[in-house]
């Protein structure tokens, strides 16, 4: 992986400073260490920072043709690399280096914008096309690689009159070119509380976007009209009743074996070695075994060690795996409460949004070790659970599902508003659910977890936030095809759902990339194949969801290489408490930079949240059962609230120069971590 950044001028009036390229470059400098490449043209400049993995010798950015005409930027790996250049030099063209960004020129030369739709990978790339006067920028299917974007049109400076166009892998680069002042969108702030995740389009920064998976931005020099994006993949399921079934279950594991193996023999293309973590659930060891198995010895492993709770620890179950496996070189990264608090300001700086998932900071600390330990690449687990309903809240959806069997009675609806009713939690109007659904094309597993998450907004929401969303409903955002979804098994819609959500949103930004990138470690998913999801895709639920037994396709497949207790093992979901974040004293360990933000003062001062809520919850939430639907949503609402003053406060009240200086928030964060 790699960063890279741009500026443009579409209305072709301005030459771009490439001083201003340079400065967007230096910000993301963590994404690439290695080396950095500019295109300086009269229009445009494009910046690298490259992290080198495949071609190390001669992989410097932008990468041309044979004649310069095209010339690209590119983050990210083609796994197919070696067959897509066989295919492309029998048909005459010339490659002069050893890296599968070479491809990029080449396969715009054949194909055009149809291109994306062939890439098989994970990517964010810029095309500019010298003649045409044309930049392109486009993102993988899955949302693996960031990109974000931004139009300009200042009216005082030295870009005055200009209708320009930033584009980077992180926002911090777009905010380093001087052109756009860090201010709060508060729809990013509403997507967050509904989702726990920003899928975008918009962002926690107001007038920054980003764009979609599986889509690209067509950009032209003279034609200043604020750009749309275009799709060129969206995820598919058959129409309901059309899907595999299967009879031959050992026939369905074998295939899906052979498919998958293949996806983890193509995440392990390097030119520098390659690692995994391993948390001992099935999804990272069935990937651990079989990285061994193409390897042909085993591949050293990353593990989270948490020592405050032993019921989180996974560190006995991932040393069964090493053991079978015969894993030698293990790290294990010991992590407990303290440390994750200790560490969420610099999480919040590398996500550069409020993050809810406290797990997050983990992973920045085992993507820290990995680099560490003079390593650049990682392989994980991710996908799995989205694919293969790995959520408890599809099993949850499926138990209240037998409530509904009689048609046009929705018991299970009645059942959630009592159960929210008794335990005191506020509720959104019947009305609001359903023109939700109706956006989703009918009810969705992922509801259970969402309507939890935003319930929270009736409680700590201030008047002005309210009033300055007027009205915004973040699942409009996510334009999904609702029609289309309509035709497919109810199943499938909770599964897109999490697709276009929680993988972009969560799972493969603050969870990935950014946590990974934070340290210059680049980060595989075989899972995130798109044969792999293919293959999956066709599937009934029955291989999916048996019964209550979750990833039931995968598990058969796992038994093959695990020890029965890790095939079948249930997921653990880890988070520190609130009562981490929320103490009655407010001073506990490694959490100092807490109670400021929580102040009265502060909250009064960004706006968002309601101060006597926010004070009230904090120590009433305790009263509540632990484990409790009320107190669950308590808790994400709490930690919501933090993370978005911390935000606040790193990314919008202090910021003054990403060249250098730090506002007072910054240094005190930045002391909490030293």
């Amino acid at each position: 992986m790699c960063g890279i950044a741009g500026i443009l001028d579409l209305s072709g009036r301005h030459r771009a400073n490439p001083a201003v390229a340079r400065r967007m470059a230096a910000a993301i400098v963590h994404r690439g260490p290695d080396e950095d490449g500019f295109l300086d043209r009269s229009e445009v400049t494009l910046a690298s920072r490259r992290l080198s993995i495949v071609g190390l010798k001669d992989g410097r950015q932008p990468i041309g043709n044979e004649d310069g005409s095209v010339q690209v930027v590119f983050n990210g790996e083609l796994f197919d690399y070696p067959e897509r250049r066989a295919q492309l030099e029998a048909k005459g063209h010339v490659f002069a280096r050893h890296t599968d960004t070479e491809l990029l020129p080449h396969l715009w030369e054949e194909h055009g914008t149809d291109m994306f739709a062939t890439l098989r990978g994970q990517f964010a790339c810029a095309i500019w096309v010298e003649r045409e006067k044309r930049l392109l920028l486009a993102r993988d299917r899955f949302g693996i690689c960031p990109l974000f974007w931004s139009i300009q049109r200042p009216t005082t400076g030295e870009h005055a009159g200009g209708v320009w166009l930033l584009f980077a892998s992180e926002i911090k680069a777009i905010l380093a070119s001087g052109l756009v002042e860090p201010r709060a969108d508060i729809r990013g702030i509403n997507q967050l509380f509904t989702f726990f995740a920003t899928p975008g389009p918009v962002t926690c920064f107001e007038g920054i976007q980003q764009l979609r998976p599986g889509a690209y931005l067509d950009l032209r020099v003279g034609d200043t009209a604020l750009p749309q994006q275009r799709v060129f993949y969206d995820f598919d399921f058959p129409d309901q009743g059309q899907e595999r079934r299967a009879v031959d279950e050992k026939q369905l594991v074998d295939e899906f074996e052979q498919v998958f193996i293949r996806s983890v023999e193509e995440k392990l293309r390097a030119d520098v070695p390659v690692v995994s973590y391993l948390s001992g659930g099935v999804d990272s060891s069935l990937v651990v075994a079989l990285a061994g198995k193409v390897l042909g010895r085993p591949i050293p492993t990353f593990t989270i060690g948490i020592g405050d709770d032993p019921s989180l620890n996974e560190e006995n179950e991932a040393t069964i795996v090493a053991k079978h496996v015969g894993s030698v070189e293990r790290v294990i990264v010991p992590c407990g409460h303290r440390e994750l608090l200790a560490t969420y300001p610099e999480l919040v700086r590398a996500a550069e949004v409020p993050v809810v998932d406290t797990a997050c900071a983990a992973l920045l600390l085992l993507a820290r070790s990995v680099r560490n330990s003079g390593y650049k690449v990682a392989l994980t687990g991710e996908g799995s659970d989205e694919w293969l309903a790995g959520y408890p809240w599809f099993k949850i959806h499926r138990l209240l599902g037998y409530l509904d069997a009689i048609p046009g009675i929705r018991l299970s609806n009645l059942i959630r508003r009592l159960a929210l009713k008794f335990s005191g939690t506020p509720q959104f109007s019947a009305e609001t659910v359903a023109q939700t659904e109706a956006l989703l094309g009918g009810p969705n597993a992922w509801m259970n977890v969402y309507g939890l998450m935003s319930l929270t907004k009736l409680r700590f929401f201030s008047k002005d936030t309210w009033d300055r969303l007027n009205g915004h409903n973040p699942f409009a955002d996510l334009d999904l095809n609702h029609e289309r979804m309509k035709r497919w098994h109810p199943f499938h819609r909770s599964l897109v759902l999490g697709g276009r959500v929680m993988l972009p949103g969560l799972l493969l930004a603050s969870k990935g990339d950014r946590v990974a990138m934070n340290s210059s470690v680049e980060v595989r998913y075989p899972f995130l194949d798109e044969n792999v999801y293919s293959f999956l895709a066709q599937l009934h639920p029955r291989w999916k969801l048996r019964g209550f037994r979750d990833k039931y396709l995968l598990r058969r497949l796992a038994e093959r290489y695990l020890p029965k207790s890790i095939a079948w093992r249930r997921k653990a979901m880890f988070r520190a408490p609130m009562d981490s974040f929320h103490g009655l004293n407010g001073n506990q360990p490694g959490a100092e930079w807490v109670e400021p933000l929580l102040s009265e003062a502060a909250l009064r001062q960004t706006g968002y949240f309601d101060p006597s809520a926010v004070a009230k919850w904090r120590t009433d939430f305790r009263k509540l059962r632990p484990h409790s639907i009320g107190r669950t949503s308590l808790e994400m609402g709490l930690v919501g609230v933090t993370a978005t003053q911390l935000w606040h406060h790193l990314w919008i009240e202090e910021l003054t120069d990403l060249n250098g200086r730090k506002g007072a928030a910054v240094e005190a964060t930045a002391s909490v971590e030293a």
